[in-house]
């Protein structure tokens, strides 16, 4: 196969490729360049088409790869340097320092959301979150598992309700 009827058989599968694109960037403008750079491997890499392999698999690969490529390139970029001059409100989370406040008065609100538990609840739901099963609980409370599980479901919907400032 001559460069001239490779080149054509890879731009009539444009269109496929264009859709395939939309699956990885949704959208439209990234679509098209992640096509582009595809479109440009392929013509660049001719020589390395076997006649007779099946071409749309040839170029969903290329493409696959260049957006995984890319994709790995500019998250490497992004965690390093920052490109704009000053630091956009959406970087600033990003760069500022953080002390351990915040997380401390987290902490505070947890354990007075626990210690407000009544014994029966607390129990439970603590041993709960520390790994124990079910039926573990039950054997060591002397309950019985429907009883566990209730009060641990009635603790979880305190505590949500205790720390309904820290629902995002």
């Amino acid at each position: 196969m001559n460069r001239t009827k490779f080149n054509a058989l890879v731009i009539q599968q444009a269109d496929s490729l264009r859709l395939y694109a939309r699956n990885f960037t949704k959208d439209h403008d990234d679509a098209n360049d992640l096509v582009q750079d595809t479109l440009l491997k392929a013509v660049t890499y001719f020589k390395n088409f076997r006649e007779g392999t099946n071409l749309k698999g040839w170029l969903y690969t290329i493409m696959k790869n260049t957006f995984i490529n890319n994709y790995r390139r500019n998250t490497k970029s992004n965690s390093f340097i920052t490109k704009e001059e000053e630091i956009s409100p959406v970087n600033l989370v990003h760069s500022a320092t953080k002390n351990q406040g915040e997380n401390r008065f987290i902490m505070e609100d947890i354990n007075s959301a626990l210690s407000s538990l009544a014994e029966d609840y607390y129990t439970p739901f603590t041993m709960y979150y520390e790994g124990y099963k079910y039926h573990e609980i039950s054997e060591h409370l002397n309950i019985p598992i429907g009883t566990v599980k209730t009060r641990i479901h009635v603790a979880r919907k305190t505590m949500k309700k205790t720390l309904s400032a820290y629902k995002f």
